[in-house]
């Protein structure tokens, strides 16, 4: 089949690279000017299946509230909020409800374990090389967050997740650099856990879709699709139409905006995060793999000779307004945790990321309902963990083959209930 993708984000990549090896013709079209320039660009870059869970959960509402009046608060509202943010944060507000919440962290987990073994099992059989590194420890500053921690902790047990509860003292033999100075209650160590850079993989198997015959075109605003002709592609400034037997829609928080014509009203949202990157000044007082301080949602991740912090979540305002609060909550846990680890005069990286999330958590997977039109979008801040497995799936899918994993509720049909 000729097959177009419309996005070339780690999920535009990881879909190329699927369906060029099932001998499709694929080619890939994005309005930046290389791949992975938004949400892929410098994510925290963890990949730990446990922990990918619905942001929305019981109590989420009383914690976002909390949170709001916190100077370190994870979750901020930023003006101005649209009218699509605000019917985005009561369809979320919905989707807490416990019944909710265990569907939706069911079918999460599902493909996210799936996706690790098919990201393993790409990176071994073509030798790709990036920054990584293997292990991932939740940090624990006190007892409140010891308790906090519990029911993540069940969740665990209940996925299968090797981890193991460990003091202060066996944190800091796994991660012998943390700062002795900050109060260590615990931690939660997860040894099958991974970090790497989601950039650097997509532009690496960016390269191997190529020697398959894929074909990248950038700097190619595509218009919203048409009913008439819905697998045809032309650009937003006009251009002839390029004709296809099948269209998949990945481009994030755009996909919104090109599948609305065809009568698909996805609710997507700009979930914004923060993150900064800097060069290692000792490696003996750096990381060695990825911590996440509980309290504060803040991860610290290894990424070579550089190390990477993200962490936030903003509802509202504009991706080109940097938050200086947020950075600082960012530096104020590399210090508490790493200090000396970095240089910051100098050849710091600050960046802010737009993820494209769906009000209930999961991402949309497989046929629109539209004929020739596909859907692999809104996997929101877990697009890297969960990439490989969904590309997968949809290949499978296209293929009509049966993809080895159960999609109960990953299907469009999930988002036309409500």
């Amino acid at each position: 089949m000729k097959i177009a993708i419309v996005g070339a984000g780690i999920i535009g990549v990881t879909t190329a690279w699927e369906l060029a090896v099932d001998g499709h013709e694929v080619a890939v079209f994005d309005r930046h000017n290389a791949a992975a320039e938004e949400s892929s660009f410098a994510n925290a870059g963890v990949v730990a299946p446990g922990y990918v869970t619905p942001w929305a959960a019981p109590g989420m509402r009383a914690k976002a509230l909390r949170s709001l009046f916190s100077t370190h608060g994870a979750v901020k509202l930023r003006w101005p909020l649209s009218a699509r943010d605000l019917r985005w944060m009561a369809r979320f507000q919905r989707a807490c409800s416990l019944e909710a919440y265990l569907q939706n962290r069911a079918r999460l987990q599902r493909l996210a374990f799936y996706s690790r073994l098919r990201l393993h099992d790409i990176v071994a059989a073509r030798e790709l090389e990036y920054d990584r590194s293997e292990g991932y420890m939740v940090l624990l500053r006190g007892k409140r967050e010891r308790k906090l921690v519990q029911a993540g902790l069940e969740v665990l047990r209940t996925a299968g997740t090797k981890f193991r509860e460990i003091d202060a003292d066996e944190a800091r033999q796994i991660e012998p650099a943390l700062n002795t100075d900050t109060e260590l209650a615990g931690a939660i160590y997860l040894p099958d856990d991974e970090v790497g850079n989601c950039r650097q993989f997509a532009m690496l198997l960016k390269r191997e879709a190529e020697s398959l015959g894929v074909q990248f075109h950038f700097g190619c605003d595509i218009a919203p699709l048409s009913r008439a002709a819905p697998r045809s592609l032309t650009l937003a400034g006009g251009s002839p139409a390029l004709e296809f037997d099948a269209v998949v829609v990945c481009a994030g928080l755009a996909s919104a905006d090109l599948l609305r014509p065809l009568g698909l009203r996805i609710p997507l949202a700009p979930v914004y995060g923060h993150s900064i990157s800097a060069h290692i000044r000792e490696a003996l007082n750096a990381p060695r793999s990825a911590v996440m301080d509980e309290r504060y949602k803040v991860a610290i991740s290894r990424l070579g000779m550089r190390v990477r912090v993200a962490g936030g979540a903003e509802l509202g305002g504009t991706r080109e307004r940097i938050n200086p609060a947020a950075l600082h909550t960012l530096y104020k846990v590399l210090q508490d945790w790493f200090p000396g680890a970095v240089t910051l005069k100098q050849g710091v990286q600050q960046w802010k990321g737009a993820r494209p999330m769906l009000p209930d958590g999961p991402p949309v997977l497989g046929a629109s309902g539209v004929p020739g039109i596909w859907l692999n979008l809104g996997h929101g801040s877990s697009g890297w963990a969960l990439s490989c497995g969904s590309a997968r799936v949809l290949a499978d899918l296209i293929a009509g083959q049966d993809p080895g994993i159960d999609l109960e509720g990953l299907g469009v049909e999930r988002l036309l209930q409500d």
